[in-house]
C-alpha cells in the first residue's frame, strides 16, 4: 500500500476510531506522528500514546483515546490543513486561534512541533499541519 500523505492517514485512523468509540487505535509509526501524538497528549486531547514493534518488526504507534464522563469524544474534529499538493505556511501573526481558542493548530517549526499558541508566544511561524478541536 502506497501512502502519499501519512499524516492525513494517521488523522483519519484517529477520526474513524473515535466514530466507532474504540478505546485505542494503532497506525504505522514515524517521528512526525509521534510528535503529533505528543502534542495531542500535552493539550489533553488523548490519554496516552506508545510506539511499539509488531510481529514483523515494523514500528507502530498506539494512541489511547480520551472520552468524557458521558462517553463523548474529547476530540470533536480533526482537519488536515497543509497537504503534499498544497503546503500551508504561516507566520506567527497569521496564526489565528482555532474556534476562538477552543481548538489548536499543530504547526511544524524549526523548534519542533508546536501549537499555535506556543508559536505566537515564541514569535515563530511554520507549516500548519492540522487543526484539532
Amino acid at each position: 500500500m502506497s501512502m502519499t500523505d501519512p499524516v492525513a492517514d494517521f488523522l483519519t485512523h484517529i477520526r474513524n476510531a473515535l466514530l466507532r468509540k474504540h478505546a485505542s487505535v494503532d497506525s504505522p509509526a514515524s517521528t512526525l506522528k509521534a510528535d503529533i501524538a505528543r502534542v495531542l497528549k500535552e493539550e489533553g486531547f488523548i490519554e496516552d500514546w506508545n510506539v511499539f514493534n509488531d510481529q514483523r518488526d515494523h514500528a507502530r504507534i498506539e494512541v489511547t483515546l480520551k472520552y468524557d464522563k458521558n462517553g463523548d469524544s474529547v476530540i470533536r474534529g480533526l482537519k488536515r490543513i497543509s497537504r503534499p499538493g498544497l503546503r500551508r505556511h504561516a507566520g506567527y501573526r497569521e496564526l489565528s486561534p482555532v474556534l476562538s481558542g477552543q481548538g489548536i493548530a499543530i504547526v511544524t517549526t524549526s523548534h519542533g512541533l508546536l501549537t499555535d499558541m506556543s508559536c505566537r508566544a515564541k514569535k515563530i511561524g511554520g507549516e500548519v499541519l492540522c487543526h484539532v478541536w
